[in-house]
């Protein structure tokens, strides 16, 4: 979904250009091909949607919180095993 966003700005943005420079039979033929051509450069890149970078940051948030808790925890029982 954010990709076809991404795609759909970039054709506004060049149509825009195109038009303004009276290119406009350029921009007919750059728009049978711009939509797939930037679709697959998108696709090889690997990203990830917004919605699941805040998941995955959430997560690593809960987990650094469980570790903190954790290493509190077991610098308590090492000051506990220690001998006097």
């Amino acid at each position: 979904m954010a990709l076809d966003n991404l795609v759909q700005t970039v054709r506004e943005q060049l149509r825009a250009r195109l038009n303004q420079a009276d290119q406009t039979g350029l921009w007919q033929e750059v728009d049978r091909n711009l939509n797939a051509v930037l679709t697959e450069v998108f696709a090889k890149m690997d990203l990830v949607t917004r919605e699941e970078f805040d998941r995955q940051s959430a997560l690593l948030s809960e987990a650094r919180v469980k570790l903190q808790t954790l290493e509190t925890q077991l610098k308590a029982l090492e000051a506990l095993a220690k001998p006097v």
